[in-house]
């Protein structure tokens, strides 16, 4: 049995079971810019003179002049677009002291409305304070899924063939796949993921004319369907059709431009059409996108490059792929050749075959098939963000690290009622029972010493079953935020992705991902209290609140499984919400709900946690997790301080 029990650790974390480091390298100080104070921008008489600033006040107002309810995010921005300063509103109002006087464009990004840019010209008002209104409209209804064609739902027993041959295509069994596609094409041979598979088992018998009939159809029924789109225009490029499978290409980026493999292909195919600032561009987007689950494109970008005359960067990027790829013979062979042939511009760049190209194209579609329960991969593709809105990375970190340092100075203890719904999950990836649970539930958490805490959660089930479904505990759920916690955030790589919409209101969206170079004090997972601990790398995705730099929702999941426990997937995803305790008059962000999914050793299973009735309490140094008990020893009356909904 998977034990994940945790105590007395640096940082005890897992959703399973872990058995963290004992000891935390503390992070590297982040400097955020000075986006408050302002930096003077010299005067049209030279460097040296110096200008005065003035104060710039802005107001956001809604369509009927009144100030808008909530944050919005206004950003200050030089005319060649680049970052100046960036705040928050506060009942509609945010103020810049010291501003240099020159020409900006303000951009304002509110919950509920569209994006809006304004050009200013801050010279010459004759006073040191300029005041400026920007009147927001009702953002437009967008194209998403609330709004695209809707597609006829499957009957439940088609809904169950059609998983079965999905899970049977997805480890490489076609032809028990078939079966269970032509059961389900009888009852909806017009359905367009019913013709997509039927296109992906075509694939896998070779049969690429019958497969391209497939995704042609599927397209016809719904022309937005992004996985036909690659797989369409992958296919052409099998045959060399570059001019034919470009159109598809270009589509399913518009379909999705936030999808690495879109832009992946896309490079490829400019590649071998010889557009080699379009390759570049598209393979730069695919790895911005697609951060480690795109690394191949590395070796279309380097092709690219050299092919543009820039032999120093395409081996830079090589040598960067080749640092984690380094038994890819075929980069190798294209890095040694840009390394020994001469000239600016490489006619020969270890990569310039069809079949070597295919290479690319065929990884990024190779595993392109969804689970049917499974979540996608979270570097599958980017959730959306706001056009334009610039992001101060060091600043919205520094920040975010603030509120956790606060969480773990205001929690001693806590308790809640927490629900939990367990699914199994069979071999067909659908599931095969159901229960559920209910607990009382209590954690505390506190720094025993400088770099060191201590997490301990204990649960009382409401019944006389086992508490956890299978044997299998989820743990240190909280704990998780501590990744932005700052002993531990120097030890991610971390990105801000941009501005993103969540839940009615406007947050940072922060991708991290744990450094190689830095240990892994997060999550590790132990068989049994003796076992060896096995230490998993995380990568992940934060939502951070513009306005009061909270997490609100948190995802995390393993950068690669473990062969070595059968460890093949572990998938969480925490929502949280404010919680106010009267009695000590503090607010946290605790968690509300959390989604989670694991693949172990062959068993299968999602789960839902929901908390609710939380209570707070105070502990003495010494004293430890126990049955819920007051400070004074009583049972805690209805009267203490709870959860504000």
């Amino acid at each position: 049995m998977l034990d994940r029990i945790c105590r007395n650790s640096h940082l005890i974390l897992a959703l399973a079971l872990c058995s963290v480091l004992p000891r935390c390298v503390a992070a590297q100080k982040v400097t955020p810019p000075n986006v408050s104070g302002g930096a003077s921008l010299p005067a049209a008489g030279g460097l040296n003179a110096m200008v005065e600033t003035i104060d710039l006040e802005v107001s956001v107002t809604g369509p009927e002049g009144a100030a808008i309810e909530g944050a919005a995010v206004v950003t200050v921005m030089k005319l060649n677009g680049q970052f100046y300063r960036q705040g928050t509103t506060k009942k509609g109002n945010v103020r810049f002291n010291a501003v240099a006087p020159t020409e900006y464009t303000i951009q304002v990004i509110a919950p509920g409305f569209g994006r809006v840019a304004k050009h200013i010209d801050a010279q010459d008002h004759g006073t040191a304070e300029l005041k400026v209104s920007i009147q927001m409209e009702p953002a437009a209804d967008g194209d998403d899924a609330a709004t695209e064609e809707r597609i006829n739902a499957l009957t439940s027993k088609a809904q169950k063939e059609l998983g079965k041959a999905l899970e049977a295509l997805r480890t490489s069994k076609p032809r028990e796949a078939r079966n269970h596609l032509d059961a389900v094409y009888r009852s909806a041979p017009d359905h367009p993921e019913v013709n997509y598979y039927l296109g992906v088992y075509s694939s896998q018998m070779n049969d690429w004319m019958q497969a391209k009939s497939y995704w042609t159809k599927t397209i016809d029924v719904y022309p937005k369907h992004l996985l036909a789109l690659l797989s369409l225009g992958e296919a052409l490029l099998r045959e060399n059709k570059v001019d034919e499978a470009l159109p598809y290409l270009n589509r399913a980026v518009e379909v999705e431009p936030f999808s690495w493999r879109a832009h992946a292909i896309s490079a490829e195919a400019y590649l071998r059409q010889g557009s080699t600032e379009e390759a570049v561009g598209q393979a730069e987007r695919a790895l911005e996108l697609g951060h480690g689950q795109a690394a191949v494109v590395q070796k279309v970008l380097a092709t690219a490059l050299a092919r543009r005359g820039e032999k120093d960067r395409a081996v830079s990027v090589l040598q960067a792929y080749l640092t984690e790829h380094g038994t890819d013979l075929e980069a190798r062979k294209q890095l040694e050749n840009l390394q020994t042939l001469p000239g600016a511009v490489l006619s020969s760049d270890g990569m310039t075959t069809s079949d070597e190209m295919m290479a690319v194209s065929a990884a990024a579609t190779s595993q392109s098939l969804p689970s049917n329960w499974l979540p996608p991969d979270l570097d599958e593709k980017m959730p959306p963000v706001e056009p334009g809105a610039a992001c101060a990375l060091e600043e919205v970190i520094q920040k975010a690290e603030k509120r956790v340092e606060e969480f773990v100075g205001n929690l001693d203890r806590y308790t809640a009622t927490e629900s939990l719904i367990h699914e199994s999950i069979n071999k067909w990836g659908l599931a095969s029972s159901r229960e559920t649970r209910k607990f009382d539930y209590v954690a505390s958490i506190e720094e025993v010493k400088r770099g060191f805490f201590n997490f301990e959660e204990y649960r009382k089930s409401h019944t006389s079953e086992a508490e956890f479904p299978d044997g299998v505990a989820t743990l240190g759920m909280p704990a998780l935020a501590l990744i932005f916690h700052p002993y531990n955030s120097g030890n991610f790589e971390m990105n801000c992705e941009g501005l993103a919409r969540w839940n009615g209101r406007i947050a940072w969206q922060v991708h991290f991902r744990q450094r190689a170079d830095k240990p892994n004090t997060i999550r590790s997972f132990r068989m049994g209290f003796q076992g060896p601990s096995h230490p998993v790398a995380l990568k992940g995705r934060a939502w951070i609140d513009a306005e009061s730099y909270q997490i609100v929702r948190l995802e995390t999941d393993m950068i690669a499984p473990l062969p070595e426990i059968r460890l093949v997937s572990d998938r969480t995803a925490i929502e949280y919400g404010p919680v106010h305790f009267r009695e000590r008059n503090v607010d946290m962000w605790l968690p509300s709900s959390a989604e989670v999914y694991s693949d172990w050793r062959g068993k299968r299973f999602h789960r839902r946690h929901s908390f609710s009735n939380y209570l707070l309490f105070a502990v003495d140094e010494k004293q430890r997790i126990s049955a819920p008990k007051s400070a004074e020893g009583t049972a805690p009356s209805s009267e203490t301080v709870r959860e504000n909904p």
